[in-house]
């Protein structure tokens, strides 16, 4: 597999197919992908940011703009199965290396194309960062404290990170059709989609009502109570999503008069009047903290759980026993954590092996797999044409 990809969107794509067995071979322009440069952190001198992304890749450096540097990426594109890129629509094209080009050197490649907008429709030129699908997918609309608020971006880049796990989806499915058939075919998919996708229960009200969902905090716009409310000491989420659980909360905090009041007697009532329900319930909630509330409402069988800062995930047991941090050794930043795989298989479980590599660190191995001699990768090593990692010391 060939990650023509930089930022996050097609990195994540190929660390998810990479964290599963694939062979991902990461191709860097000579100044290399520029999540090289988001620092600080660094660790060792090298980005935190492109270690977190680039874990399980080979990684190699060719200048496409010399011949011999494009010629060296369409022998590897000849046999390769797939083909991840980020860049705007045209660029590979421009290249010489676009999907119609490509596909007839190699008829079973499955090309990967991951943009701002997608490849058709009247936004498809247009370039694309999470902060704009964000904002034009809805998700920003329905994001902070309340109406009236001025709009609030999700933390996470989400729609980057959910179109990376969408192009990883595509291109398992092509994969399953090209093992059954020996077809390749174009898999496209884009932030703005990705951003659309978080907005199934929105668009669901938005499709069936005609109105605008807004900004609801933490609460939910279908169930309620269904949020974080303020405790002694922090905040807690509460999953009373149901009737049943609704019951349950009611026993649990000691608060029997809720369930008889008219307001709150189905989900329906505890919407409209989810105001009045939730300053109740944070009156009730602070009188004690956190860890005393879980204690009874977990004793009871209520979903419910801590807002965790990212450290105390980080440190929490269940995260430790998913294997969500791995350890990996890098030839210059030494020892360093990263994100586990986040699916889990009987069979054929997925493992981080290998940590991100240095700028050019396999270009020699990678090129000699291609069928080039050793005298030919120094030339073009001395070309400009790739670029090569110098070895590192212990």
């Amino acid at each position: 597999m060939i990650e023509l990809a930089h930022i996050m969107a097609g990195p994540a794509a190929g660390m998810l197919l990479a964290d599963m067995g694939a062979d991902v071979i990461k191709v860097e322009k000579v100044t290399g992908d520029d999540t090289r440069r988001m620092v600080p952190p660094t660790i060792g001198g090298e980005s935190a940011a492109f270690l977190m992304m680039n874990r399980n890749k080979r990684g190699i450096v060719l200048d496409l703009k010399q011949p011999e540097g494009k010629e060296a990426l369409r022998r590897l594109l000849r046999e390769a199965d797939v083909v991840i890129e980020n860049y705007r629509k045209g660029t590979m094209e421009r290249l010489g290396l676009g999907y119609e080009t490509l596909r007839r050197d190699n008829p079973g490649l499955i090309y990967c194309a991951l943009s701002g907008f997608g490849r058709s429709g009247p936004y498809a030129e247009r370039g694309g960062f999470d902060l704009i699908a964000q904002g034009m997918s809805g998700l920003m609309s329905v994001t902070g404290e309340g109406p009236g608020r001025p709009p609030v971006k999700v933390g996470p880049p989400v729609s980057d990170i959910t179109a990376g796990i969408l192009g990883a989806m595509g291109i398992a499915a092509a994969y399953a059709h090209k093992l059954k058939t020996g077809e390749g075919q174009m898999v496209d998919t884009s932030l703005f989609e990705a951003g659309i996708t978080q907005t199934f229960w929105q668009s669901a009200i938005a499709l069936a009502t005609g109105e605008t969902p807004e900004p609801l905090g933490s609460a939910h716009p279908l169930n309620a109570p269904y949020q974080a409310f303020e405790t002694a000491d922090g905040w807690i989420n509460i999953g009373a999503a149901n009737q049943a659980n609704w019951e349950r909360l009611t026993k649990l905090i000691e608060a029997p008069e809720l369930l008889e009041d008219q307001r709150f007697q189905d989900n329906a009532g505890r919407m409209k009047h989810r105001i009045e329900l939730e300053t109740i319930l944070n009156a009730i909630f602070r009188h004690q903290p956190t860890a005393e509330w879980l204690e009874t409402l977990e004793a009871g069988g209520l979903p419910a759980g801590p807002v965790l800062t990212v450290n105390e995930m980080h440190r929490d047991p269940q995260t430790l026993a998913r294997g969500m941090i791995v350890e990996t050794e890098h030839p210059r930043a030494g020892k360093t954590r990263a994100l586990g795989p986040p699916v889990k298989f009987s069979a054929t479980p997925a493992a981080v092996t290998r940590s991100a590599p240095l700028l050019g660190q396999h270009t020699r191995e990678v090129l000699a797999e291609a069928g080039y001699a050793d005298a030919e990768i120094t030339r073009m090593i001395q070309s400009g044409a790739a670029v090569a990692a110098e070895p590192v010391s212990a």
